[in-house]
């Protein structure tokens, strides 16, 4: 307990502070002032001085009883005939504490009396040792009842060695004699007759504290048991399970048994309750404790199961289930002699900032003009031999809804060319790309583009990219800076000696001789030749024959193809190529390795199928929930379906991560089918039993699809630049919006009287304040500038004549229908309502 002040302790006994002082001098406490402080004992220093001075009271006597109950089973009668007993015994325990007992005679003393702040002091004091004797007491009766479980125990096991030492006389015994006669089958009468002499000699004692039917019942439980050791009859899980004290008719507890329990990712309740070998009961009420509600088929994660196991005492042991991973990664542990490769060099950079016309000078080659909209709409990889050697680029798109491809493409990269256009400057995915240069921790070379422009301001450029972090080396940074032109090839050859150099300080090395790995840079779905793929050789080296596995995918190498379009028989690091004979389009990004043989190819690529497939339904299922819950709160949400196909797997992706972005909590897109390749009649069949729009995006619809989504009147829509698609599905979103409701408050008039017509009923005499007062039009009454009814006008007139409409300043009738509780002060008020169409 913290130390209190002289004027805190006597606020908490209540006792005034100058006789609290004058009591802790008497006992022999040097306190003066009432701000010193109190410690622990000197309090029991003042209050040994009030007990002595003031005399103690004496306590009643006080006693605790100890119950206990506890439940058996007993056999009565042999064999079939038997039945079980259920034997309940109670025992019943009082301790009396003996110097209260004693003193229970002595006389009591007359109560002195004695201050407010001495009781309290007192009372503390016993309730701290009544406190610490029921400690003591709970203590003891702790320890009795594990001394006499301990006793039961003991006297079982001497029991049961008695027993066996009998056995073994009696064997030996007749080992002894074998040419005895037989003796004489005991009957049972006889044996119950032995069996009452025994205990009438041996545990006479122990049979008087018994009640009278105790050992009429213990006998039948012993003869049971003897009977059935003669019977030769093997014990049961039950019997071991549940052991019956002879004496107290007590269940004997089966020993724990700590189990190691192998725990994947993932597991049911069922498969973990029989690793413990308990029942699935057991683990669900342990799991309701741990506030998880759950099934004996339902999966529970690795945390969970981690919690459930060393709560019910058992040995936790995670197992992994990609055993087939783990095999394909320990046969990837390549080892040889390293090589230099060539640098991967990933050209990043805002949209229609030159970045693919800067890799056409170089290439010598005309690529944009094959691009839709003259905008890169998937990644090429290409391999050019320059003046200082050879070097793989990376082209990535600088459109916003290519953002997942140029994280991509910085992940597999070795060095980022960030080109910037001077007359431009800094756009938002050219933010975007050197975020991703450095989360991939690659250097970076800025090529400042568009230098033939008239309006070019390096200096402007060089400005806001060092406000981003990319500090030239002019200005003592560690950023080269390059000032080219893709048109004019000014200062092309400077920029390759950069990337040169940067690639000599990077040191970059690879095992030639070694089966190939690396990375799917695009895949996608050619009607002639099936799924291509361009791969991105990292290590080793892929030759044409070859069994490989990509992603969920797997095949032979059938042909292989190099960034010119030639044919080639094998590829090493850093050298992109088409890679023919897969028997799917794996996704971008995936890795790909030599497999061993086709077998374990097939293996793990219908594993990872699996385990995608498991994770999808997943994902469908938390959706839906989602969707129910969403829906059960806000009401209906209008969808937008749309089934979209494309021509390679990276616009694909791109595609549907813009569809995720758009919408908001009344409207958004689902995408219910989407793959690589041509619009089939399967997506045409979707398309027209799901109420969805078809998106062609690079590809067309066959024969057969194309007249059934006429015939069932489906919209199919192509596209070829990424943006177009995108604000479609925009304005398509815009028209689901419910219409936003503006009121405009027309008019007000001012009652000033209230007549009465056997006609139209009461009349309220008005003057227009605002605006005009129109008759087809609904109005607010207000009183004290409170809406008090809503409604419309039944009559609006102007001395005898029925008018539309009421200027401000001028006097009118106004008879409101189905209302006839307007008073003078009253305010009419006539609004009106537009809906005015939404937008994303």
């Amino acid at each position: 307990m913290a130390e209190v002040t002289v004027k805190q302790l006597a606020d908490t006994v209540g006792a005034p502070v100058e006789r609290l002082l004058k009591q802790m001098q008497q006992a022999g406490l040097s306190h003066k002032a009432e701000d010193e402080a109190v410690s622990e004992q000197e309090k029991q220093t003042l209050l040994a001085y009030l007990k002595g001075s003031h005399g103690e009271t004496a306590k009643p006597a006080e006693k605790i009883t100890l119950k206990r109950k506890s439940t058996g089973t007993l056999k009565s009668g042999q064999g079939r005939a038997g039945r079980n007993v259920t034997v309940e015994v109670r025992r019943k325990r009082t301790y009396v504490k003996r110097s209260e007992v004693e003193a229970e005679g002595a006389a009591e003393a007359p109560e002195p009396v004695v201050s407010q702040s001495e009781l309290e002091a007192q009372r503390i004091q016993e309730e701290e040792k009544a406190r610490q004797e029921a400690e003591e007491k709970a203590r003891a009766a702790e320890l009795e009842r594990k001394a006499e479980a301990e006793r039961k125990v003991e006297e079982e096991r001497q029991k049961e060695e008695e027993l066996k030492r009998q056995q073994e006389q009696e064997r030996a015994a007749a080992e002894k004699k074998p040419k005895e006669p037989a003796p004489a089958p005991v009957s049972a009468a006889d044996l119950q007759a032995k069996e009452q002499s025994e205990q009438r000699g041996g545990k006479r004692s122990r049979g008087r504290e018994r009640s009278a039917g105790a050992p009429e019942k213990g006998r039948r439980r012993e003869l049971s048991l003897k009977s059935e050791r003669r019977n030769r009859r093997r014990p049961t899980q039950r019997d071991a399970a549940l052991q019956v004290d002879q004496q107290g008719g007590e269940f004997k507890p089966e020993e724990f048994i700590s189990r190691e329990v192998e725990v994947g990712e993932v597991i049911t309740v069922g498969q973990l309750a029989s690793g413990m070998a308990v029942k699935a009961g057991e683990v669900i009420k342990v799991l309701m404790g741990l506030g998880v509600m759950a099934t004996i088929n339902q999966a529970i994660d690795q945390d969970t199961a981690t919690l459930v196991v060393e709560e019910m005492g058992h040995r936790i042991k995670f197992v992994s289930e990609d055993v087939l991973e783990e095999q394909l990664e320990a046969s990837l542990v390549i080892e040889g002699e390293t090589t230099p490769r060539a640098p991967v060099v990933t050209v990043m950079g805002h949209v229609d900032h030159g970045k693919t016309s800067l890799l056409d000078h170089i290439r010598k080659a005309r690529v944009t003009s094959g691009e839709a909209g003259g905008i890169t709409q998937h990644i090429g990889a290409y391999s050019v031999a320059t003046k200082t050697g050879q070097i793989t680029f990376i082209d990535t798109p600088g459109h916003a809804a290519f953002t997942s491809m140029r994280a991509r493409g910085a992940k597999v990269t070795d060095i980022v060319v960030l080109v910037v256009a001077a007359d431009d400057g800094v756009m938002p995915q050219t933010e975007e790309a050197i975020q991703h240069a450095k989360a991939a921790e690659v250097p970076v070379i800025v090529a400042i583009n568009k230098m033939d422009l008239e309006g070019a301001d390096p200096d402007r450029v060089t400005n806001e990219l060092a406000a981003k972090d990319l500090v030239p080396e002019a200005w003592g940074g560690d950023v080269q800076f390059k000032q080219v032109s893709a048109m004019t090839g000014d200062g092309m050859d400077e920029l390759l000696e950069a990337i040169s150099l940067q690639a000599e300080l990077l040191e970059l090395t690879a095992i030639n001789e070694a089966p190939a790995q690396g990375v799917v840079v695009e895949s996608r779905l050619d009607r002639g030749r099936g799924p291509v793929a361009t791969v991105l050789v990292q290590n080793g080296r892929l030759k044409q024959g070859d069994i490989v596995i990509a992603g969920e995918f797997y095949g032979r190498a059938r042909a292989m193809l190099d960034d010119t379009g030639s044919n080639t028989k094998e590829a090493g690091p850093s050298q992109p190529v088409e890679l023919l004979g897969l028997n799917g389009t794996p996704g971008a990004g995936d890795d790909f390795a030599v497999a061993s043989d086709e077998r374990s190819a097939r293996e793990l690529a219908d594993f990872r199928r699996v385990k995608m497939q498991e994770r999808l339904q997943a994902t469908q299922q938390a959706a839906k929930l989602d969707n129910m819950f969403a829906n059960m709160v806000e009401g209906e949400k209008r969808i937008l379906k749309l089934v979209v196909k494309t021509d390679v797997r990276g616009s694909l992706e791109a595609i549907i991560q813009a569809m995720s972005e758009l919408g908001n909590d009344e409207v958004s897109v689902q995408v219910l089918g989407s793959g690589v390749g041509g619009i089939s009649e399967s997506d045409a069949t979707m398309a027209s039993t799901y109420g969805a729009t078809v998106f062609g995006f690079n590809v067309r619809a066959d024969k057969t699809a194309k007249t059934l989504l006429e015939r069932e009147g489906v919209e199919l829509r192509y596209y070829s630049v990424i943006y177009e698609l995108i604000d479609d599905v925009k304005d398509a979103l815009s028209g689901m919006l419910s219409p936003e409701i503006r009121e405009e408050i027309l008019g007000t008039a001012e009652v000033r009287d209230v007549f009465r017509s056997p006609r139209y009923g009461q009349i309220a005499g008005c003057m227009v304040i605002e605006g005009v007062v129109y008759r087809n039009k609904p109005i607010r009454v207000l009183r004290d500038n409170v809406v008090i009814y809503e409604g419309e006008l039944e009559s609006l007139r102007r001395f005898k004549d029925d008018v539309a409409d009421v200027r401000n300043g001028t006097e009118c009738g106004i008879g409101v229908r189905n209302y006839n509780d307007v008073r003078a002060g009253d305010r009419i008020e006539v609004f009106d309502t537009k809906e005015i169409a939404r937008s994303l």
